[in-house]
C-alpha cells in the first residue's frame, strides 16, 4: 500500500437536518457522556479486586482475569464494529453498545464466578464497539478539530475512570451493600448516556428518510450514513498502521496492568488500602491533564516522534519509582505515570485521526489498532498476576513493564512520522 506525506484531509461534509435534535450541543453532550462510561466500569473494579478475590476464593491469576477479560474482548470485538455500523448506522450501534455496557455491569455483580466473568466479557465487547466507533464519529463531525476533540473525549474517558476509582470504596460504605452494590451502581451512568445519545439516533433516522424522499441511493459507511471518504487499501500490510497499533497496544498494556494491580502493589508493600485507592485515584486524575494536553499538542505538530518517545520515557520513570520506592515515592510515581498514561492514550487515539484522510479511514485504522492493541494489552494484567504468584513479589512484573516501555518508544518513533495512510 502507499503511505504519503501528511496533507490536510479532504472530508466530505455531512448534511444535517436543521432541527433541535441536530444541535451541536446535544451531539457534544452525547459524545462526552458516552466517553464518561468507557473507562469508569473498568477503573471502579480495581480497588475491589482484593474483596472479590476473598469472596470467591480466587488465585492471583484468576483475579487478574477480572481486568484482563474485558481488555481481551475489546480486541476480539473490535473487528465486528465496521460490519455492525454498515448495517445499522453508527448512531444506533453506539446506543446499543451503551445499553449493553450497562447490562454487563449488572451481570458482573450477580453472585457467582460465572456471571462475574460473563459480565466482564459483555463489558469488553461493548467498549470495543465504542472504541472503534468514536474516532470515526469525531473525525466526521469535527473534521477541522479532530485532534482537539479527540483530546476532549479521551480526557472525558479518564474523568470517568478517576471518578470511579476515587468513589468506589466510599460508595461501597455509603450503600452498605458490599462491592456488588458499589460496582452495580455504575449501570445508572450508562442509562444516562443512552438517554443523552438518543437524539443522535433520531436525527440519523430523519436524515435517512430525507435522502430516501430525494431518491438518494447511498450506503452506510463504517461510521455513518453519509459519504465520509474511501477506506484505506492494504492497511494490514502497512508498517505505519502496525507501528500505531503496537504503540496503542503496549501503552494500553501498561495502563491496564497498573489499573489492575497498582493498589494491590502498594498495599502489599505496607500502604493502607484506603490510601492505596487514593494514590490510584490521584494517578487517574493526573491522566486527565495528559489526555487533554498531549493530543492538543500533537494536532499542532507535523511530526509527533518526540512526543511519543517522551510518553514512553515517563512511563519508564514511573515504573522505576514503583520498583525502587513503592511506598515513599508512591505519590510521585502516580503523578508521573498519570501524565504518561493519559498522554499515551490520547496520542494513540490522535494518531488514528492524524494518520488518515477520511472518517472511513479513521474507522478502519481504529478497528485495526483496537483489535491488535487490546489483544496485546490483555496479556498484561493476567501475566503480571501469574508472575507475582510464581515469584511472590512484584519486581519481575514491573521489570518487564519497564522493558516494554522501551518497545513503545520505538513504535511511537515510527508512528509519529509525517505520513498519511
Amino acid at each position: 500500500m502507499t503511505v504519503t506525506r501528511a496533507q490536510q484531509p479532504v472530508v466530505t461534509p455531512v448534511v444535517r437536518i436543521r432541527s433541535k435534535l441536530a444541535h451541536p450541543a446535544l451531539l457534544l453532550t452525547g459524545i462526552l457522556l458516552v466517553a464518561l462510561n468507557m473507562r469508569a466500569c473498568l477503573a471502579a473494579i480495581s480497588p475491589m479486586v482484593g474483596e472479590i478475590q476473598r469472596t470467591f476464593g480466587l488465585s492471583s491469576t484468576a483475579s487478574g482475569l477480572i481486568t484482563t477479560v474485558p481488555v481481551l474482548f475489546q480486541g476480539l470485538g473490535a473487528p465486528l464494529t465496521p460490519r455492525l455500523t454498515r448495517r445499522f448506522g453508527a448512531e444506533r450501534v453506539v446506543l446499543g453498545a451503551v445499553l449493553v455496557l450497562g447490562a454487563g455491569v449488572l451481570l458482573r455483580v450477580l453472585p457467582s464466578v460465572g456471571t462475574l466473568y460473563a459480565g466482564c466479557v459483555v463489558i469488553g465487547v461493548a467498549i470495543a464497539v465504542l472504541n472503534v466507533s468514536m474516532p470515526g464519529l469525531v473525525k466526521r463531525e469535527f473534521p477541522d478539530r479532530a485532534a482537539t476533540m479527540t483530546g476532549v473525549y479521551s480526557t472525558t474517558m479518564l474523568v470517568g475512570a478517576t471518578l470511579a476509582a476515587g468513589v468506589s470504596v466510599p460508595l461501597e460504605k455509603a450503600l452498605g451493600g458490599g462491592w456488588e452494590a458499589s460496582l452495580g451502581a455504575w449501570s445508572l451512568l450508562a442509562l444516562v448516556a443512552a438517554v443523552a445519545w438518543l437524539p443522535q439516533v433520531l436525527t440519523a433516522r430523519q436524515e435517512k428518510g430525507a435522502r430516501q424522499e430525494k431518491g438518494a441511493r447511498q450506503e452506510n459507511s463504517a461510521v455513518a450514513a453519509a459519504p465520509v471518504g474511501r477506506p484505506v487499501e492494504g492497511i494490514w500490510r502497512s508498517a505505519l498502521a502496525w507501528q500505531i497499533s503496537l504503540f496503542m497496544g503496549i501503552s494500553s498494556l501498561l495502563v491496564y496492568t497498573l489499573v489492575a494491580w497498582m493498589p494491590t502493589i502498594l498495599a502489599d508493600h505496607g500502604m493502607d488500602r484506603s490510601e492505596a485507592g487514593l494514590v490510584f485515584a490521584f494517578s487517574n486524575l493526573v491522566q486527565v491533564a495528559g489526555a487533554f494536553l498531549v493530543p492538543l499538542a500533537a494536532g499542532r505538530m507535523t511530526r509527533q516522534r518526540g512526543l511519543a518517545v517522551s510518553m514512553a520515557v515517563l512511563n519508564a520513570a514511573g515504573i522505576t519509582g514503583l520498583l525502587l520506592a513503592p511506598v515513599s515515592g508512591a505519590w510521585v510515581s502516580a503523578a508521573v505515570l498519570g501524565i504518561a498514561q493519559g498522554g499515551s492514550l490520547g496520542l494513540a487515539l490522535a494518531f488514528i485521526v492524524l494518520r488518515t484522510g477520511s472518517a472511513a479511514g479513521a474507522a478502519q485504522l481504529g478497528g485495526m489498532t483496537q483489535a491488535i492493541g487490546y489483544l496485546v494489552a490483555a496479556a498484561g494484567p493476567v501475566g503480571a498476576g501469574a508472575l507475582h504468584e510464581l515469584t511472590g513479589a512484584w519486581n519481575l512484573p514491573l521489570a518487564l513493564l519497564l522493558a516494554l516501555a522501551g518497545v513503545a518508544a520505538v513504535a511511537g518513533w515510527g508512528a509519529g512520522r509525517d505520513r498519511t495512510l
